[in-house]
């Protein structure tokens, strides 16, 4: 999935920013390629990369086994690691995927 970037906030993910802030938030991450390459409670993996200045490119798979308890601390810490790689609250990467959505730009 792409999510936008808050405009100037891409200054945070260049270069090794966005391992770094993986790293911060998963407690491990690594590079491969241009990707960053992590896991972390039921996220059995998580891959990320820096599309452009504008949008980062986010997939994941996860554990349907995964209890209630790990799953809600998965969701709140990914919901951490986006907020601090694209600049925008969850309620606001929510707003702007409703307005693309109504756009036809999905």
């Amino acid at each position: 999935m792409d999510y936008d970037v808050k405009k100037g906030h891409g200054k945070e993910i260049e270069g090794d920013g966005l391992r770094k802030i993986a790293e911060e938030v998963f407690g491990s991450a690594k590079t491969e390629g241009d990707m960053v390459v992590t896991k972390y409670g039921a996220l059995t993996h998580l891959d990320a990369k820096v599309k452009d200045k504008t949008t980062i490119t986010v997939n994941t798979t996860t554990d349907p086994k995964a209890s209630v308890e790990v799953a809600a601390d998965t969701i709140k810490q990914y919901n951490v690691f986006l907020e601090k790689t694209t600049g925008f609250t969850s309620k606001e990467r929510r707003t702007r995927l409703q307005k693309k959505a109504k756009e036809g730009k999905l």
